[in-house]
């Protein structure tokens, strides 16, 4: 699923990445639980998360996600989207909860990175 049509799914806003959302997503995690994503990651997959900490950007750079979605409106401050940009990770923020999130996508053709 490309990361427009997530885009879409969700209807998100784009922090970060206008330019990547022709980007190919190859599998979706939620968590709010950094360790997680390390336990098992998939490079190319998406994050959607609630936290909004500079740590969700180094971890999804060290687990190779290919962007981020804040639920529940988050946003991140400057530094976090000025670290996405520096490392061409795409931020989105959708409106919807995680679960609905999640829903959404699932119904939609996206499948889990486990």
């Amino acid at each position: 699923m490309k990361l427009s049509e997530i885009k879409e799914i969700l209807e998100a806003d784009v922090l970060v990445g206008n330019e990547n959302l022709d980007i190919q997503m190859t599998g979706g995690a939620a968590s709010d639980l950094m360790s997680d994503l390390l336990r098992n990651p998939k490079e190319g997959s998406l994050l959607l998360t609630g936290l909004t900490s500079i740590q969700v950007i180094h971890t999804s750079i060290i687990a190779g996600m290919a962007a981020i979605v804040f639920v529940r409106g988050k946003r991140p401050n400057e530094d976090i989207t000025n670290l996405a940009r520096e490392n061409e990770l795409p931020l989105l923020s959708t409106q919807y909860n995680m679960y609905s999130s999640c829903g959404r996508l699932f119904s939609k053709g996206l499948r889990s990175i486990r």
